[in-house]
């Protein structure tokens, strides 16, 4: 009964995540129509659909005010960025062919080299930058400069030859045949007929609808911070209803399986929105992009700003081995999902199945590390060992 509650909460979460996701998709498909094909998903897409990553890990930060705020703002980001690397290219691929759209998908290799690379590099600076016992402003800054170089890059590639184009088109919205009440819509968290009230979206209409969506997925964020701070609580106690026992376990490795999976619904919903209508380069770079703004803006924002309001913060010794041992596993598992994507010229089922493993054997090591288990605390030693020797670089 301990968890069961937070556990709710959580699906609660989820679905309100996924509800509010689509008046955002909706926004965010007519604001970036004009960007290149690869652009778009790494940008507009992945800023978008990585919100819930940024308010999660800001109300982490700003809730627990501590370390152990910061560690489940690192679990959060990490652990979505692993989410999007494995789960969601995977799941793209299946649906492209368990549906009968295609046998197989083919991603520019401009596009997934650009990314890919972006990707390990903004891993790697994020081991370097993110040491030592305490934390300041501009650990927040750096992390915050590495991902504005990103988009420079990005837009500077937009015009680059051997990047797709998308014509300026309106994209299509769904008529509703029937009006009903607002109530009703905010009821069933259905956002979009709120704003939108003929066929076509328009820029009055879609930013509207993309701030309102925001909000909604933000005040969510905040309920699922709560849930996975009761989960990894020894004790916890909800106002007029009693006490119950939490698996008191790191909150770390609750955000890092609980918390990424359910800030990482409108990743999926896009990407996959993305495949069925052919759209594989903005598919799979959506997930990548949105990695980059995980680890570098996600986290690196709240932490900037904590730390100006607050002062540095101190971090315990548990939290940066923990933290240490989940970077450093962050970019081993990129580079490994990277040499997935290249395996071969086309990807297919093949790789979609590897990934699924990859990732299953990942949240097997996160059980086994929240439940101490002596396999996984040797792996644990040897990255955090692998972090000690880049740092002294």
């Amino acid at each position: 009964m301990g968890i069961l509650i937070p556990l709710f909460l959580v699906i609660i979460c989820c679905i309100i995540i996924w509800r509010a996701s689509d008046g955002f998709t909706a926004a965010s498909d007519y604001i970036g129509r004009n960007l290149s094909e690869g652009v778009r998903g790494a940008t507009i897409n992945a800023i978008g659909s990585s919100l819930p990553e940024l308010f999660t890990s800001f109300f982490f930060l700003f809730y627990l005010k501590d370390s152990d705020g910061f560690s489940g703002g690192i679990g959060t980001t990490a652990g979505s960025a692993i989410f999007n690397g494995m789960i969601i290219p995977a799941f793209v691929i299946l649906v492209v062919i368990l549906t009968g759209i295609a046998k197989n998908i083919t991603v520019s290799r401009k596009v997934l080299f650009r990314d890919g690379f972006s990707l390990i590099l903004a891993e790697f600076l994020f081991i370097i930058i993110i040491s030592g016992t305490s934390l300041h402003w501009w650990h927040g800054m750096f992390l915050m400069i590495i991902y504005f170089i990103y988009l420079f890059y990005m837009f500077k590639t937009m015009k680059a030859p051997g990047f797709k184009h998308h014509l300026r088109t309106v994209p299509e919205f769904r008529v509703h045949e029937s009006r009903k009440s607002v109530w009703h819509y905010l009821i069933t968290l259905d956002f979009e007929p709120i704003f939108i009230k003929k066929s076509n979206i328009t820029s009055k209409t879609a930013w509207p609808l993309l701030i309102f969506s925001t909000f909604s997925i933000a005040a969510t964020c905040l309920i699922l911070v709560q849930a996975c701070e009761w989960i990894g609580s020894a004790e916890y106690t909800i106002p007029y209803i009693g006490t119950f026992e939490g698996l008191d376990i790191p909150i770390m490795f609750v955000a890092v399986i609980l918390a990424s999976a359910a800030s990482s619904v409108p990743d999926t919903i896009i990407s996959m929105n993305d495949a069925k209508k052919g759209n594989y380069d903005d598919a799979i770079s959506n997930a990548l992009g949105s990695n980059i703004f995980d680890i570098c803006f996600a986290l690196g924002f709240p932490l900037f700003l904590y730390t100006i309001i607050y002062g540095p913060i101190v971090m315990h010794q548990d939290v940066i081995e923990q933290s240490s041992e989940l970077r450093m596993l962050l970019l081993i598992l990129t580079v490994l999902a990277f040499g997935v994507y290249n395996f071969r010229k086309v990807i297919d089922g093949v790789q979609a199945y590897m990934l699924l493993g990859i990732y299953s054997i990942f949240t097997l090591y996160v059980i086994g590390r929240g439940a101490g288990h002596p396999i996984t605390d040797e792996i644990a030693e040897v990255l955090r060992n692998m972090v000690s020797y880049l740092n002294l670089f």
